[in-house]
């Protein structure tokens, strides 16, 4: 469930809730302070993903807090 799950602070990727560190980017700052949720496949091809900054494939929190 989305709602169990961690965002990064850093990059906004969300990770599992027994995460120490971000799966992407290594980040340890991460929190269960989040909202929205997108599942990006191709950020090469996403508007949302230029958007938010995102170059690879996953799932990222739209607002993080």
């Amino acid at each position: 469930m989305a709602e169990d799950r961690l965002a990064c602070r850093e990059c906004h990727h969300v990770n599992d809730p027994d995460a120490q560190t971000c799966e992407h980017c290594g980040s340890s700052s991460l929190t269960e302070d989040w909202a929205g949720y997108v599942i990006v496949t191709q950020p090469e091809e996403s508007q949302i993903a230029e958007e938010m900054n995102v170059a690879q494939a996953g799932a990222y929190a739209l607002k993080v807090r």
